[in-house]
């Protein structure tokens, strides 16, 4: 059995990477729901624009996302192991999880502003990154990207009136 940095050999070391990155990808989905309550109530009683989406598109959109976000690194992983080429997917990943306690645990939507768009200059990192080893990896951020554009838009609106 290969060492964790080098790239899967075996069939079985391929899926349990693809768990674990599963798993990380959760956590951090997790972090977001159990670290505050209430989100929902609370973006309710937000002054949002016209274009603000209603709160229930926001799971639905975001397992997708994470599940994109997943696969797209475990791409990578099996191509290259565990190196370099991951550190910035793991700066997005935390920069994510760190969103929802800023935003609606403390209600520091400027702060939370800051975080989104640090997360979305490194979602583009790891894109460019990812792009010279596995290009459907990288066409998997896509849809991550777009969104963290659209939020970090509405975060700025929502800072700008609340």
């Amino acid at each position: 059995m290969t060492a964790l940095a080098d790239p899967p050999r075996s069939t079985v070391a391929r899926w349990a990477g693809l768990a674990l990155f599963v798993a990380a990808v959760a956590a951090v989905a997790l972090i977001g729901t159990l670290a505050v309550t209430g989100t929902e109530g609370e973006y309710a009683s937000l002054d949002r624009p016209a274009w603000a989406p209603p709160s229930w598109l926001f799971g639905p959109v975001w397992t997708v996302l994470y599940g994109l976000i997943a696969i797209s690194g475990w791409l990578v992983w099996r191509r290259v192991g565990w190196n370099a080429a991951l550190v910035p997917y793991a700066v997005q990943l935390v920069l994510n999880a760190a969103w929802t306690p800023i935003f609606f645990g403390a209600g520091a939507y400027g702060w939370a502003l800051l975080d989104i768009v640090a997360m979305w200059f490194a979602i583009g990192a790891t894109m460019l990154v990812f792009w010279r080893i596995s290009r459907p990896a990288t066409l998997l951020l896509v849809p991550y990207l777009l969104w963290v554009s659209f939020a970090t838009a509405l975060n700025a609106v929502i800072w700008s009136v609340n």
